[in-house]
């Protein structure tokens, strides 16, 4: 079947196939860039409106006081998940998350991205240490970022491909109305998908960083308490002095 099915469009520099799941994601990339410099010229409000939405997904799955640094990442991430997910509405393309090449990309990013935010916010050896205390949960916690990975990838992969199955089966069988039922209802689980992906991320990357927040509350506190017993020394050599 063709939802299943990936060819070789063509052949890069001789050497390198190019799968039309590869073609298909750059169509939904430019058609991303398109969209958003059409939106920017005539209805500049509606971005606007898109960003706050974004915000507040990822603010509604982060424990963080400062989301800049995530907003990029998280976003272009729901946004094209979502484009990807719909791109099979459209008639003679496919999505690029029907393709476990893409979803396991999209995984592995995810993933590094986790590590990545967490040393940027705790710093390289302090975040590794905490990764691997105790040392005999080293394992587990290896066996857990390959688990999670899969679980990423398999999830979006499978989700996405069902729904384009289903609605290649009912219309090849009924070739009329029924179909269309079926891609609203592939078009509800895309944008599940897309949703349930991001709050994924942003978890992981919350999972990741949160753990650094304490640590500044201990060392405010630590600060804080450091203020006060100056504060009573300083008293204590002014009684001494006048006396």
């Amino acid at each position: 079947m063709d939802v299943i099915e990936h060819p070789i469009v063509f052949t890069l520099f001789g050497i390198m196939p190019i799968r039309d799941t590869v073609v298909f994601t750059w169509l939904v990339m430019a058609g991303i860039i398109l969209l958003v410099l059409l939106l920017k010229l005539i209805k500049p409000n509606f971005l606007e409106y898109i960003l706050e939405m974004i915000i507040s997904i990822v603010d509604d799955a982060m424990d963080a006081d400062d989301l800049h640094p995530y907003i990029p990442f998280l976003g272009s991430l729901l946004i094209f998940t979502f484009m990807s997910n719909m791109a099979s509405l459209i008639p003679g393309m496919k999505s690029p998350t029907a393709d476990l090449n893409t979803t396991a990309a999209l995984a592995l990013i995810i993933v590094f991205s986790v590590h990545i935010y967490g040393m940027r916010k705790k710093g390289p050896w302090k975040y590794w240490k905490e990764f691997s205390s105790p040392i005999f949960m080293l394992p587990i916690e290896l066996i857990g970022q390959v688990s999670r990975t899969l679980s990423l990838a398999m999830r979006l992969f499978g989700n996405v491909l069902s729904g384009d199955l289903i609605v290649a089966i009912v219309f090849s069988i009924i070739p009329m109305i029924l179909p269309v039922a079926m891609s609203a209802i592939s078009m509800i689980s895309g944008v599940l998908q897309a949703y349930v992906l991001t709050t994924l991320a942003a978890l992981f990357i919350s999972s990741a960083v949160e753990i650094n927040e304490e640590d500044m509350k201990m060392k405010a506190e630590g600060k804080k308490r450091k203020s006060i017993k100056e504060v009573f020394n300083n008293m204590f050599r002014k009684e001494n002095a006048n006396g």
